[in-house]
């Protein structure tokens, strides 16, 4: 019996295009409203459900000339309103500073992946402080987009390590009192949940509701808006379900809850990724499953073209599934209620 369960869910896992198509759905590019760059794979942290594998010893850094290549796409292209700045770490790229500031005078909307904790860790490497990103965040009116499992201290610390928790409340707290979370000073911080496991994510709006009120009771803190981000079945969290045994039931739980109106609006129809060498993908996920953008040959900044991208055919695979779950998942969280 359980054989043929497991056949079925290998037969069924990779053909993301073949529910499309029964779904009659066709999901070409929109625009490309944003360029998401991955600048480094170096973090200070090791979380167990990073699709990205980050952690303190990885090396990878996008080069300032990458960087450069990426404003001089962002300033030929004023249709790329936004730039997405993560990582890993983002901050540990030694470039960091200079693209916020540099996209800020581009006139173009600058968020970045924060996880809070590497104010207060700062690099480990250079032993250089990181104290002053709150204000330097303030300063350039960067929307902070950062991960906070959960608001309590047990589940947060088990996702993303001893410690975290604490930290993140430290670094919450030098935020607001830069003015973030505070809806007259239009300094946004957004935070980010994850199942601490192989569920998808409870309601959004439940869950923002439950997090200002005991954010707010418990510590003072103040944010604009929870994102829930449903876990990706590839790299670290996928070794994590393969170890357990619990792999294909998890994907039978995203293919399952496909919802057709959420793949309407899957983040890779208005938004492009660029590797720290300087490859083009569709998402961050594909960037990191090797699936890089082939118009006629590999795509990478050297050679971006904004007409053939936006027409291009995007590639899907049985990770998209995680996107079309449920209320649906992507960088900017939950996309239908």
């Amino acid at each position: 019996m359980r054989e043929n369960f497991t056949q079925k869910i290998a037969e069924r896992k990779h053909n993301f295009e073949d529910i499309l198509r029964e779904s009659k759905l066709e999901l070409p590019p929109l625009s490309i409203e944003t360029l998401q760059v991955n600048i480094t794979l170096k973090c200070n942290q090791a979380c167990l459900h990073c699709h990205v594998d980050s952690s303190p010893i990885r090396t990878e850094q996008m080069s300032k000339e990458t960087v450069d290549k990426c404003l001089g796409i962002l300033k030929d292209h004023p249709q790329i309103k936004n730039i997405d700045i993560t990582g890993g770490a983002p901050e540990l790229n030694p470039h960091f500073d200079y693209l916020v500031s540099e996209a800020k005078k581009l006139g173009k909307h600058v968020l970045v992946r924060h996880n809070l904790t590497v104010t207060i860790d700062g690099d480990q490497t250079s032993k250089a402080s990181k104290m002053y990103l709150p204000k330097f965040y303030a300063e350039h009116g960067v929307e902070v987009i950062s991960s906070l499992p959960y608001y309590q201290e047990y589940f947060t610390d088990k996702q993303r390590g001893k410690g975290v928790f604490q930290k993140s409340i430290q670094s919450m707290k030098m935020l607001n009192e830069v003015g973030y979370g505070d809806e007259k000073s239009g300094l946004i911080l957004d935070l980010v949940y994850n199942p601490v496991g192989a569920f998808l994510p409870a309601s959004q709006e439940t869950l923002e509701k439950d997090y200002k009120e005991e954010l707010w009771k418990n510590f003072g803190l103040k944010f604009t808006n929870l994102y829930t981000i449903t876990n990706m079945p590839i790299h670290r969290f996928k070794e994590q379900l393969e170890r357990h045994g619990t792999y294909d039931e998890y994907m039978e739980k995203l293919i399952n809850a496909f919802n057709p109106s959420a793949a309407m609006g899957v983040m890779c129809r208005s938004l492009l990724s660029v590797s720290y060498d300087g490859k083009i993908f569709d998402c961050d996920f594909n960037q990191m499953l090797g699936m890089q953008v082939f118009i006629e040959k590999p795509r990478t900044v050297l050679d971006f073209d904004y007409e053939k991208l936006v027409k291009r055919n995007i590639i899907f695979d049985s990770h998209c599934f995680g996107c079309t779950a449920g209320a649906g998942s992507s960088c900017g969280g939950a996309i239908s209620e």
